[in-house]
């Protein structure tokens, strides 16, 4: 009579322990390279921003004492940024949409202890500012959520003073480009450099250079004419 093969115990457990040690090396591993890609993302992300301000800075001729505008300001980040550099001197209006992202960016501002900065509400036609209280206003990501840019560029251009300069950055989307209040998801998500140079040339802005980078990004920068005389 044969006998049936034996299994030790601890041929079991000793297959198990391997296959532990396996699982375990694979998850530190893929959550190592994880947060590889997110430091990298993040450090990415954060270069460009900084960039970003830099470029800003010297085409919008910043400086201390200068009085600015961020149209859509987000978290806040860069209307900080802005304000320490204008100093207390300077003075930044800083917009957002929505009264619960105005709150969020008014909370950030306080926090930060700046005192140059007025957190406002914006509107999708207007940016619900002073008539020509600014030398510069820009917009980082903003322009492709602008539903109605006629009426949005007529009010950044009074929002100016004569010879004042806007400057936007925005991206191109990877399919075909939609109708203005169609631009801000899908393929279609995002602006060609034609078309913010077009609609910001029928505002009245002259065009002061304009330029798409690697990346689908894309810089303008436009200038309200000085009064004639």
């Amino acid at each position: 009579m044969s006998s049936k093969p034996e299994f030790p115990y601890y041929s079991v457990t000793s297959t198990l322990h391997i296959a532990a040690i396996r699982l375990r090396t694979l998850i530190v591993n893929g959550l190592w390279i994880m947060l590889i890609f997110l430091t990298a993302t993040g450090c990415a992300r954060a270069q460009s921003y900084s960039s970003d301000v830099n470029w800003l800075i010297k085409v919008l001729d910043i400086k201390e004492g200068s009085h600015v505008a961020d149209i859509g300001a987000g978290d806040g980040g860069q209307t900080l940024a802005i304000a320490r550099y204008i100093g207390e001197k300077g003075h930044i209006f800083s917009t957002e949409l929505g009264e619960d992202s105005v709150e969020e960016l008014r909370e950030e501002i306080e926090n930060s202890g700046m005192n140059n900065i007025d957190v406002l509400e914006a509107h999708n036609t207007h940016t619900n500012l002073p008539e020509e209280c600014c030398e510069a206003i820009y917009m980082r990501r903003v322009y492709h959520h602008i539903t109605d840019p006629a009426s949005m560029n007529k009010s950044l251009y009074r929002t100016l003073k004569p010879g004042g300069k806007l400057a936007v950055i925005d991206f191109e989307p990877r399919g075909r480009e939609a109708e203005a209040g169609g631009r801000a998801s899908g393929s279609s998500h995002g602006v060609t450099l034609e078309t913010v140079v077009k609609e910001l040339q029928q505002a009245g802005f002259e065009i002061l250079s304009q330029e798409q980078r690697s990346g689908r990004n894309v810089y303008v920068v436009a200038q309200r004419p000085e009064e004639a005389g």
